[in-house]
């Protein structure tokens, strides 16, 4: 746990204590009111304990409570959407109106949640969804798919129909790795869309060279496959890939790299599988 939480917590349990002290003297050892302080006391206290061994033990668990939080604050839900036995995962908030309703796609490596941050500023009465990429997250990954861009947008197109989201033009909206299969797609169903938003698309040479293209440029001609930034396994991985990809810079807490490295673990061979089509 970081020193501020550490010294946050002590802090909160030496003015419980102390307060406590006080009304003890106060009352004269009064019985009724010792009582009241400890109900008051536990009942501060077993929240804030179980808080800490969450962050402690599980804060892989912290990090899905604060998607699902951040979520229902905004007012998107979570559905699925079946077809021919693959099942996509997606969260959508308000109903196709008269503007254009708003599809999402996500980059390598990350789910529907990553637009978060983008949503919390977008009109409430637009109609968006953001899908999970094939094989990303909540949506079905089989062995045998084809999860190259080509095979990516036919997926995509798969959920479009199935929503029967394409009954009257949609925005679609696409970054790194899912701007370019929102750039493939709009090539291949122009009809389907009155707008197209890429966000930094993969497989385009800028002028400028950033560090994180420099350092995917040493990936992509590099023998070992093994050690890909967007693939972290550890707690220090987890911050050099945030460092990679954030213009901001910002200090992360051990516990939630921790707890971001445990949630992408898992899906870490998935992921070097899709790094090398």
């Amino acid at each position: 746990m970081c020193h501020i939480c550490q010294s946050f917590l002590f802090v909160i349990v030496c003015c419980i204590v102390l307060q406590g002290v006080y009304w003890i003297k106060t009352v004269a050892m009064d019985q009724d009111m010792v009582n009241m302080f400890a109900i008051a006391a536990g009942t501060l206290a077993i929240p804030l304990l179980l808080f800490m061994a969450s962050f402690m033990l599980w804060p892989s668990s912290l990090i899905k409570v604060y998607y699902w939080y951040w979520r229902r604050t905004l007012g998107l839900q979570v559905r699925y959407a079946d077809c021919g036995g693959y099942r996509f995962c997606y969260s959508y908030r308000g109903k196709p109106g008269l503007r254009p309703s708003v599809l999402m796609l996500h980059d390598f490596s990350a789910h529907k949640d990553t637009w978060l941050p983008m949503v919390k500023y977008l009109p409430k009465h637009l109609h968006l969804l953001c899908v999970d990429m094939p094989g990303h997250e909540g949506t079905t990954r089989t062995n045998t798919d084809d999860y190259s861009i080509q095979g990516q947008v036919k997926r995509i197109r798969q959920f479009v129909e199935a929503i029967r989201l394409n009954r009257k033009p949609f925005h679609l909206v696409g970054t790194s790795m899912g701007g370019t299969v929102a750039g493939v797609y709009a090539a291949h169903h122009p009809s389907d869309l009155c707008g197209l938003t890429l966000v930094c698309p993969a497989g385009l040479k800028n002028q400028i060279t950033s560090q994180f293209d420099s350092k995917m440029h040493e990936v992509e001609h590099s023998q070992y496959t093994l050690n890909i930034p967007l693939i972290p396994s550890t707690p220090e991985e987890m911050e050099e890939m945030l460092k990679l990809c954030s213009h901001v810079r910002f200090r992360v807490p051990q516990q939630i790299l921790q707890g971001l490295v445990d949630v992408r673990v898992p899906h870490n061979d998935f992921y070097h599988e899709v790094s090398s089509l």
